[in-house]
């Protein structure tokens, strides 16, 4: 299975496996507006959101132009790596998050700037309701997408 996943993929599932440590469940590859795409989505037992952006190279991370879009969809944002990154490279007032495919550590926590209340509301419902059509086509794959479906 993990030959088959890129390594963004590979850091994404160890900063949810991480996560759900903490009480966090996590979506990845989450549209929260169009033109979006976050790596994870992780909505905590606060219901307090986090947005979590893999980074597996150098040139991944400079060749990202929309992360300053993704602050306003989320109460804290950090950036995941492996241990061979150059963390100098990432900017010093976001989170840090080391991982591998199995696991992950928080080293720096993300400053929290919180949502506001009708933007959080959108994105619960939008969170339950992706996470809901990702269960229901895994249950069963032959399902048509809806015409409103942004998977």
């Amino acid at each position: 299975m993990d030959e088959n996943l890129q390594p963004g993929q590979l850091l994404a599932r160890g900063v949810g496996r991480h996560l759900r440590g903490h009480g966090f469940v996590s979506i990845e590859e989450f549209v929260p507006a169009r033109g979006l795409r976050v790596d994870v989505m992780a909505l905590g037992p606060k219901g307090e959101f986090w947005v979590i952006e893999c980074k597996s190279s150098r040139m991944d991370f400079q060749s990202d132009q929309k992360w300053q879009g993704y602050l306003d969809w989320c109460d804290r944002y950090f950036w995941a790596v492996d241990t061979d990154f150059p963390t100098d490279l990432l900017p010093p007032d976001t989170g840090l998050i080391i991982a591998d495919a199995y696991d992950a550590e928080i080293i720096r926590m993300a400053p929290e700037d919180k949502l506001a209340a009708a933007r959080r509301k959108k994105l619960i419902q939008k969170f339950a309701t992706d996470a809901a059509r990702r269960l229901q086509r895994f249950r069963d794959p032959r399902l048509p997408a809806l015409p409103d479906d942004t998977e």
